[in-house]
């Protein structure tokens, strides 16, 4: 397995796949899962089970972590550290505590050569993170794949006969970047989380289980009840469409 990436587990055939369920999801008995002709299930996690899963990995976290290629989670000081961040070669930031007080980070913050998004999200089980499921994860999906720039400063020494010595100059210049993004909230571990669990689902493909256990090798991370909840139900959509796609092959 490379470093950034998460194979999936088990394997589809397009020929034969199912769609079934089970009841109640909050107590581990409703898990929408896809059998292929294998007999292989791919399942949609009950809310228990990904708890499971959650509180089984070490609970530590640095400020930030690299969990996907280019990607960063992170928490709010990271967030602050201009100079770190440089040194990191961010050119995108997604803040899921956009316009709390912990977290100052907003365009005029980071300057023309980052681009900002901002998600003004409170972490609770009862707030709705699920329409900034899509639009975070088309900003984290752009930001990966066009890249940004940075200011360069180059030191340039002539020699001057004249004066014995060399003439230095000056000149600042941008510099194009593969993109780097930094996602974060106040810790790192619930709102951002989320949404980088999103985009992994969205844009990569990766089941909810799968997505978590691949950030989990990088940076421990907890969601709360309530994005959990929301998560099961883009895994669920995300499953039905694959079904659907199948189904017309």
């Amino acid at each position: 397995m490379t470093e950034g990436k998460c194979a999936f587990i088990g394997k589809c055939d397009s020929q034969k796949l199912e769609l079934t369920t089970r009841s109640d999801p909050d107590e581990g008995k409703d898990a929408a899962a896809t059998e292929d002709s294998q007999g292989t299930y791919w399942e949609v996690p009950s809310l228990q089970e990904l708890v499971e899963i959650l509180h089984s990995a070490p609970k530590s976290c640095r400020h930030g972590d690299e969990v996907w290629a280019n990607l960063f989670l992170g928490d709010m000081f990271l967030s602050h550290d201009k100079f770190g961040l440089y040194q990191l070669g961010i050119t995108h930031v997604l803040n899921a505590s956009h316009g709390k007080l912990c977290c100052k980070g907003n365009e005029d913050f980071y300057g023309t050569t980052v681009k900002y998004y901002g998600v003004a999200a409170n972490d609770l089980p009862t707030f709705d993170l699920s329409p900034f499921f899509y639009p975070a994860a088309e900003f984290i999906h752009h930001a990966l794949t066009s890249g940004g720039t940075v200011w360069l400063k180059m030191t340039v020494v002539r020699d001057d006969k004249r004066l014995c010595l060399g003439a230095v100059s000056h000149y600042f210049c941008l510099l194009p970047l593969p993109g780097r993004i930094l996602v974060h909230c106040a810790v790192g571990v619930s709102r951002s989380a989320a949404l980088v669990l999103a985009y992994l689902m969205i844009y990569h493909h990766l089941s909810l289980v799968s997505s978590v256990r691949c950030v989990q090798q990088k940076r421990w991370i907890c969601p709360n009840r309530g994005f959990l909840r929301q998560l099961i139900g883009l895994d669920k959509k995300l499953r039905e469409q694959s079904v659907n796609v199948l189904m017309q092959h």
